[in-house]
């Protein structure tokens, strides 16, 4: 079980060459191909990012050669906003890093909420500023029994399978003695060879279930989020800069997210 073609979203940011390091260990982990994709606007070549932009491709290439991972290199049209044009559909797996101010105006804009909303592609968003370090090592599954939550659990089974520690965090679960959802769940990984822990979160109080996840003790060893996308939901929100700044200076793991 593992993933065949990443796909790493690159830029003249300073964030770049994190990402850029994450996907080629990723590629070699799994015996993947890597595409990376330049999506620097025109405005990137102006300023402060011009250098690294003009020299993306070498870059790229030059990490290929040290990494030895087998690499394609695509240049998105800089005249076209649609996520048609990112080439997200011939992968399994997209990288990409957290919106930011630095980035507006200098990154195709489709990058990378829209393409993710609309390519049926999961994606490993990194935090701005995030440094390289493993990840999947301990996993927390934002779960609840929806359609999102449970496609992105597929997949990232790939890296769940691996995982040395898995946690499923459910956000105010039904009080119904009945409902067997985590216990379910909880049947349907080791099925797949996952053992997971649960976490609920039975208080809601007044927290957003974004608050929660971030205040639950899962997540203090925690180095991946699995999440669902939602089209309107708090979860989505947080990850895309909907929440109060102080909770979006929260969002300091990388987090696996589908739509």
């Amino acid at each position: 079980m593992s993933y065949k073609d990443i796909l790493v979203f690159l830029d003249g940011s300073t964030d770049n060459d994190a990402r850029m390091e994450f996907a080629f260990s990723l590629a070699r982990v799994h015996g993947a191909r890597l595409t990376g994709v330049d999506v620097d606007a025109a405005a990137a070549f102006e300023g402060e990012w011009a250098e690294r932009a003009k020299s993306l491709a070498e870059t790229f290439h030059v990490s290929a050669n040290r990494s030895d991972v087998r690499v394609r290199y695509k240049i998105a049209d800089r005249d076209a906003a649609g996520w048609k044009d990112f080439y997200a559909h011939y992968a399994d797996l997209l990288i990409a890093t957290q919106p930011n101010q630095e980035a507006f105006g200098r990154v195709l804009s489709g990058v990378p909420e829209q393409v993710l909303m609309s390519a049926g592609v999961p994606m490993i968003v990194l935090p701005q500023g995030w440094k390289p370090r493993p990840i999947g090592k301990e996993i927390v599954i934002a779960w609840s029994p929806s359609a999102q939550a449970t496609r992105v659990v597929h997949d990232a089974m790939p890296i769940l399978a691996s995982a040395q520690k898995v946690t499923a965090f459910a956000f105010d679960p039904p009080a119904d003695r009945e409902d067997a959802d985590l216990e379910m769940l909880r049947e349907h990984l080791l099925a797949h060879g996952v053992k997971i822990d649960i976490d609920k979160w039975s208080n809601a109080g007044d927290l957003s279930p974004i608050e929660a996840l971030f205040a639950s003790p899962a997540l203090e060893e925690a180095d991946l989020i699995v999440a669902g996308a939602y089209s309107h939901s708090r979860f989505r929100e947080a990850l895309f800069g909907g929440m109060t700044k102080s909770l979006l200076q929260q969002f300091s793991l990388p987090v696996l997210v589908s739509h």
